[in-house]
């Protein structure tokens, strides 16, 4: 499929909006799941921390 201008390509024939709907969905869920595990390590070590530091207080 060619297309003769970059507005008909954005357009996709009419279906723009769910192509690039679908394209922003699977960029924001492969992005939650590259962010989530990272997010979920650091609050793992922080409260790891927090509780050897409790331990070691006692």
């Amino acid at each position: 499929m060619s297309f003769a201008t970059f507005g008909d390509f954005l357009a996709m024939g009419h279906h723009g909006l769910y192509v690039w709907t679908a394209y922003g969905i699977c960029l924001a869920v492969l992005a939650l799941n590259v962010a989530a595990p990272m997010v979920a390590r650091r609050r793992y070590l922080q409260d790891e921390a927090r509780r050897l530091r409790r331990e070691n207080n006692q």
